[in-house]
């Protein structure tokens, strides 16, 4: 194993700032020589003196090969992949460099519907064509779940042409699938199994923490390190597994996505965050670990809150913790609301009957004290009850009728929310959070859809992707370009 106690992009950063080089390149406040007070006062006067880039002893993003390319390695190591990219672009990047460096136009490909819609966006850019995956729903806890092994093994039975599963594991209130089983079946079936591991980057540092996406023999796994690490937010790191997948076409992938400018001190961050990793990662992740156990016990004996600690048939990641509310007779958009602006909380995200704290590694007892102390001063409150009916996403298996991309770019026309049900979406409906499309483009718009559309509508949830944020409307696609008897 090579040096992880040493950080090389940070190290080679630092090195030509001391160097004393007058400055006649990019970026233009000249190593912070002409930077506003205000610009000073957001990035340090070294960082600003460091942010340069595309210096010969600073290596390329497009084509490592020095720091760049030492820093990725030993990140691979430490995540036991056999390859990994640092993004810049956010993980959003990662995903449509994971798509479009393993897929390609026409490809069948299994797509979860508690997928990010960044995964739409890799399937318009490479031209697959997505299978839908019913996710499981709980109804007592009010959340998705995952998928299970049972669809899985339907879903490969019923399309054995197609050619990956991406799947999203953790999920954003920290469900994990069964990898490892997953995995078997998908690679028995000469398939490849992408992972969005988006909230996943440290699992890797607690056995009491759901399996990693490289350990459990995905191909190729997306990781957010900004999300529960300690990189800036924008940073995320692409784990390869060789055997199945061409690496230099994901590499090539990447590279046609990111930036041909990309900011140093975003890269140097990644490098911190694995050097970080490497010296505590296992102590701090430990620590988070046994915070978010001790928050569930004090949330549990609070009147009317109520959280869990295992789901049947999954794993869960400890350091999400799901609050449900609807004992105080609130949504979970009212009770971040009331956190947010009368109790100075913030959490990760609300949904129609819970909300979201993520424990991390830089949390420690005094931010949990705290935030113990404003849920009993929520539950506190009189309570004012309105039942809330909560709805899951269809639960079959069901082909887009029409690739994402020729979507995109196909003509189309605006029906009123009752005239949709039967016509194939044109758009993506997604509420915010968490990010996951209800609807998709391609897909035939099912009078269930449109009924969790009027529900969650209700209760507040924030559209996005949709041309009427109001979602009064739909875009279809064109019968002059499809015929709907099909």
């Amino acid at each position: 194993m090579r040096e992880q106690n040493f950080a090389p992009l940070v190290e080679a950063m630092k090195n030509y700032s001391a160097d004393g080089a007058l400055a006649f390149h990019t970026p233009g406040h000249k190593q912070e020589l002409g930077a506003h007070e205000l610009l000073k006062n957001l990035v340090t006067a070294e960082g600003l003196r460091q942010e340069v880039s595309l210096m010969e002893e600073l290596d390329d993003l497009h084509s490592p090969h020095s720091c760049i390319r030492d820093a990725q390695i030993l990140a691979a190591e430490l995540w036991r992949a056999d390859e990994t990219l640092f993004i810049i672009n956010g993980t959003t990047c990662a995903i449509q460099a994971m798509i479009l460096g393993t897929l390609q136009a026409g490809d069948l490909v299994f797509v979860p519907r508690n997928s990010h819609r960044s995964i739409i966006s890799g399937l318009i850019i490479s031209g697959a064509i997505p299978i839908f995956l019913p996710v499981e729903f709980s109804a007592e806890l009010k959340i998705p779940l995952n998928v299970t092994t049972e669809i899985i093994k339907r879903a490969v039975e019923k399309f054995p042409q197609a050619k990956a599963l991406i799947l999203t594991s953790p999920n954003y209130y920290g469900v994990a699938a069964d990898l490892k089983s997953i995995a078997e079946i998908i690679h028995a079936a000469g398939m490849l199994l992408l992972v969005d591991e988006a909230h996943g980057a440290h699992l890797q540092f607690s056995a009491e923490l759901p399996i990693s996406a490289m350990d459990a023999g995905a191909d190729v796994a997306a990781q957010s390190t900004h999300k529960l690490l300690g990189s800036m937010t924008q940073t995320s790191m692409l784990m390869i597994r060789a055997g199945r997948v061409d690496a230099k076409k994901i590499r090539r992938a990447a590279s046609l996505l990111q930036s041909t400018s990309p900011n140093y001190l975003l890269l140097a961050s990644l490098d911190v965050a694995r050097l970080q990793m490497f010296q505590v990662g296992r102590e701090k992740i430990s620590q988070a670990v046994k915070l978010s156990r001790r928050l569930r016990a004090e949330i549990n004996l609070i009147d009317g809150l109520k959280t869990f600690d295992a789901v049947k048939n999954f794993s869960l990641d400890l350091t999400k913790v799901t609050v449900n509310v609807e004992g105080l007779g609130l949504t979970g958009m009212d009770a971040e609301k009331i956190l947010r602006h009368e109790l100075k909380i913030q959490c990760e995200l609300s949904d129609a009957a819970n909300l979201l704290f993520l424990i991390t590694y830089a949390d420690t007892a005094a931010e949990v004290s705290k935030l113990v102390d404003a849920l009993k001063k929520l539950a506190a409150r009189p309570k004012k009850f309105s039942a809330q009916k909560i709805l899951a996403v269809p639960a079959e298996i069901s082909r887009a009728v029409v690739s994402p991309r020729e979507t995109f770019f196909s003509s189309a026309e605006t029906v009123s929310l009752e005239e949709c049900v039967g016509k194939i979406c044109a758009e993506e409906v997604t509420f915010y959070p968490p990010g996951i499309p209800i609807l998709n483009p391609g897909e035939i718009i099912s009078a269930q859809v449109v009924e969790v559309i009027r529900e969650t509508k209700k209760i507040g949830g924030r559209i996005i992707g949709a041309a009427d944020t109001e979602l009064n409307t739909i875009k279809i696609i064109s019968p002059k370009v499809v015929n709907y008897s099909l």
